[in-house]
């Protein structure tokens, strides 16, 4: 299914209206904000915009050292008192990662009626674009990251299969934006530990705080133990395609699915590297934390004292396991 925003940049490509300048189409009507999708010509240079009333101040300094993309702010001279803020593709290398990140900020802002906090949530969201374009030169996902991304994805499969409110699940994905657990939404929350090789029991937790439920009414654990092979099993690859089948037909989750791997540093163009390592689950157990579940809680650390890392025995929490099947039954959406 073509993405919307494809389509326009296609129709504006084939518009001979104008021959050099700044093309520009309304996205929809129902997008209050007055977003475009804009394209510069002869170069034929695509491009996002939005008009901004003059009088906010927009500081675009600080992004004059970008390469893949570009922020530029001008006047608008079809229309008094607004100004033009265009944010443009210098390499149509990258038109698919641009494209599904203009799709998913215009779905982020499409309800925002005040311009201030449009043009924040705007220049908010751009700021994880020049991270994430940033990336696209690296060297792909560590080991760990693959490990990581595949234990996240696995679990979200269950998620789907468990439910069709697909864009409120990805919005409860939150590993991705850094957050301290992997996923959470109104009173619950989720942590998924994937282990491999000689520490298949043994999860390692990063913080005083991913296991601690104060302000939470549920937090689980979900602990996945893989073997790592060659050229066999499920490859971090064909997971993302079986998610891929499964959003085929909810543009807009499928759009959100693919900017959120995009955050994780998961790029269509590095998918080579990923070919050849796959996984079997060996086994996999969900766990409610509560009560005197082996961990470290932040109220139960001394003053001064920071950086808390550990790690817990699986072993030794087989007496707070959950069915997968109540488990899902407490994920509310």
């Amino acid at each position: 299914m073509k993405m919307k925003i494809n389509q326009i940049w296609e129709e504006l490509a084939n518009d001979s209206s104008v021959k050099n300048g700044l093309l520009l189409r309304r996205y929809s009507g129902a997008v209050l904000p007055d977003v475009y999708i804009a394209m510069l010509q002869p170069e034929k240079i695509l491009c996002i915009a939005a008009a901004v009333n003059e009088r906010i101040n927009i500081n675009v300094s600080s992004f004059d050292k970008l390469q893949e993309i570009q922020l530029e702010l001008s006047p608008d001279h079809n229309i008094n008192g607004k100004n033009i803020l265009l944010i443009k593709l210098i390499s149509n290398q990258h038109q698919d990662i641009f494209s599904v990140l203009c799709e998913d900020l215009i779905e982020s802002i499409k309800l925002e009626s005040e311009e201030k906090q449009f043009v924040r949530t705007l220049l908010n969201r751009f700021e994880k674009w020049k991270s994430l374009f940033s990336r696209l030169n690296s060297c792909g996902l560590s080991p760990e990251e693959q490990r990581g991304l595949f234990g996240e994805l696995y679990f979200l499969r269950k998620f789907f299969q468990n439910s069709s409110n697909f864009q409120h699940i990805l919005d409860s994905w939150v590993g991705p934006s850094g957050e301290i657990r992997d996923f959470q939404m109104n009173n619950w929350a989720l942590e998924v530990k994937t282990t491999h090789g000689n520490n298949h029991q043994k999860v390692q937790i990063s913080s005083e705080r991913q296991l601690d439920n104060t302000h939470l009414d549920k937090l689980f654990l979900y602990h996945i133990s893989l073997e790592k092979v060659q050229e066999s099993g499920e490859s971090l690859n064909t997971m993302v395609s079986s998610l891929y089948d499964i959003l085929n037909k909810d543009i807009i989750a499928l759009n959100r699915f693919r900017s959120k791997l995009y955050e994780v540093g998961y790029f269509e163009h590095q998918a080579n590297l990923y070919n050849d390592t796959g996984y079997y689950i060996r086994k996999d157990n969900f766990y409610r934390v509560t009560d005197n579940f082996p961990r470290i809680q932040e109220n139960e650390i001394r003053s001064g004292v920071g950086d808390v890392k550990y790690s817990i025995i699986m072993s030794d929490c087989k007496d707070y396991a959950e069915s997968e099947h109540t488990i899902f039954d407490n994920l509310t959406i």
